[in-house]
This record gives C-alpha cells, structure tokens and sequence, in this order.
C-alpha cells in the first residue's frame, strides 16, 4: 500500500485559452470557438496530471471562472460588487451579490465532471464550492420578496443535489473547498460566523450517509492568489477545533507554507476524529521553487509522527490558479511540483513500510 496522494483543483491555463477568454469577452470570438479551447485544455491538463503519476486527478478547472463562482457565473440575478475579500500583497477579488431570487446554480460541478470523464484514465476528483461560502452572496440586508431563509433553503438543495450527482456519475471523491472558513475568522474574530459556516455546511453532510460521506471530503487553505493570501495571519488553532466538526471524512489541510508546521500537525492530533482521513499540504503553490521529492518525503515523515499512517495521504496546499486571469504560476511548474508530491509520498511510503 502506498499512502493516498491527490490534487486539490486547479491548474494555470495555456496561454491560447487566457487568450481566447479575453477574446469572448471582447467579441472577438464566438462560443463554440471558446468552448473547443476549454474541451482542448482539459484534455491536454488531463494528460498531463496522469503523466504525473498521480492516482487521482482533476481537470484541473479550465472551465471554471474560478473555484467559487462557476457555479453562479452568468446568472443575470447576481451582481458584481459584494463582499470585498483583500489579498496580503493589497488586491482585491470581490464576491458576487445576489440581487433577487429565485435562486438556481446555473453550472453545477457535475457538468464539469462529465467533461474530464471523456478524458480520463485515473480516478478523478470533482471539487465543489461551500454552501458556506455561497452564503455570503445573500445581502446583509434583505431582498425584497426573497427572504434569507428561502435562499438558504435553496442554496443547501442545490448543493445536496450537485454532490450527489457527481457521486451518482462515479466522482472518485467530492471535496468541498472551505477556504472561506480561515477567512471567516478575520472577518468576525468572535467565530460566530464560522460557526454558522460549520452549521450550514453539515446541514448538506447531513443529508448524505455515512457511507457516502466516505467519498466527500473539505479543503482548508489561506487562500492562493497572485503570490498571496487572504488569511494566513490567521491563527489555525481558531480554525481546526471547528473544522473537524464538519460531517465529511476527508480533510485537506494546507501544512507545507504553515511557519511551525509541528505545532498545526499537534492540534491536527487533538482535534481530527476517528475516521476522518487527513490529506496533508507537502507542496507549497505559491513557492515558485519546485519541491524536491526527499524534502516532500521528509514533510510526510514529519506528519506521520502525528497522523497514523493509515489516518495520513498528501496533497498540495492549494489549487495552482484558482481563477481564470490567474498567471502567476506556470503550468509547467505545476505538473514539476505535482510530479515531485507523487514521488515524494512513494519515498515516504517504502519508509513507513508500506509498500
């Protein structure tokens, strides 16, 4: 047995699909034309993560606005100005605001995955956005005729129902990406609205069993845009005694980029339950460095002090292009770091005596 290695979600874009993004937008190229650059780069992004190794895969989200709004993007009920989430290096990426109801997900996360299946010849792993995290498109003050409580409602049926189909069509694993959860806590330091995060998000765990929450899983980071963060200077240790509270039995924990990766694998020991699987971060996203398999072997080894080896797997910290203008990694960097994860968790693997 080799310890269980997995992407988190995205990957940079080929030039000629950044290209032919901004030519849609600028009239300059027609939908079916946009549309065979997204099919041409998920396979090529498909090729090349199995080239890597790796035993599961994503497609790296070519087709993806971004990791939080593909879902809602083109909705005409939604506006561009609501809540302002500021990076470290001082850019900002705004949320969406929800202007009127009813509210419906216009791309679901399985449409996405059906796309890949085409493709693919490894596991691969369909990431999804946080009920959480779509909450925070509902106004702080109301919308006439459509009250928060009805969006909610809707929100958590339309989650449960994209889960369930990408389940349903053979999704290795469904991860739920949680990066607003770190985040919640700069914005509120009293963890109420996290609180009300971890809430909502088991009231859609909740609706799946045991056996099938086997196959979903949470993704926590600091954020990864541009070279920067949103919430890194976050203390963890206000985040993970919550976080484990979240009814899903796959965690992945951004730990490669932590200062004192000890002391967060200390409270991963104290607070992760029974069960519940850890997917440590060995491969830092925003480090244009590419990793070397002995340093990812050693940063296993270094978890495996804490995590028992059949609780422990590897991951990346992060996506590598969480939005679609993002170009501040490299592709090739990417699939160089990717390569090195996979290897280095097979070194670490024949230390633990697995193999």
């Amino acid at each position: 047995m080799v310890l269980p290695t997995e992407p988190i979600g995205s990957i940079p874009r080929p030039a000629a699909l950044i290209e032919g993004i901004q030519g849609f937008q600028a009239g300059r190229i027609s939908q079916p034309e946009l549309n065979a650059l997204y099919e041409s780069a998920i396979q090529d992004t498909i090729q090349r993560l199995e080239a890597t190794g790796s035993p599961v895969i994503t497609d790296g989200e070519q087709a993806k606005h971004s990791w939080a709004t593909y879902s809602i993007y083109g909705l005409e009920n939604v506006a561009p100005d609501g809540v302002p989430i500021l990076f470290a290096d001082g850019h900002v990426r705004n949320f969406p605001r929800l202007t009127g109801g009813p509210f419906r997900y216009k791309t679901p996360a399985d449409v996405y995955l059906e796309i890949a299946q085409r493709y693919a010849h490894v596991p691969l792993k369909q990431a999804v956005i946080s009920a959480s995290a779509l909450s925070l498109l509902y106004p702080q003050g109301s919308i006439r005729g459509y009250s928060r409580e009805q969006y909610l409602d809707a929100l958590i049926a339309e989650q449960e129902g994209e889960i369930r189909r990408c389940l349903q069509k053979g999704a290795h694993v469904v991860q739920i990406d949680f990066t607003e959860g770190r985040f919640s806590i700069k914005l509120d330091p009293t963890r109420r609205l996290l609180h009300s995060f971890i809430d909502l998000n088991n009231l859609v765990l909740e609706r799946f069993s045991a056996e099938e929450r086997k196959r979903i899983g949470v993704h926590t980071c600091p954020g990864a845009d541009r070279h920067s963060t949103h919430s890194a200077e976050v203390d963890y240790a206000e985040l993970l005694p919550s976080l484990f509270e979240l009814q899903a039995t796959n965690f992945c924990v951004q730990l490669a980029s932590e200062p004192d990766r000890k002391r967060v694998l200390k409270l991963i020991r104290e607070h992760a339950k029974d069960g519940q699987r850890i997917f440590v971060g060995v491969i830092d996203p925003l480090d244009p460095r590419v990793e070397t398999p002995e340093e990812v072997r050693d940063r296993v080894l270094e978890a495996a002090e804490y995590i028992p080896p059949d609780r422990l797997g590897t991951t990346d910290d992060c996506g590598f292009a969480p939005f679609s203008d993002d170009t501040s990694r490299t592709r090739e960097t990417a699939f160089n770091k990717i390569r090195a994860r996979v290897a280095g968790t097979a070194l670490a693997s024949k230390v633990l005596g697995l193999e």
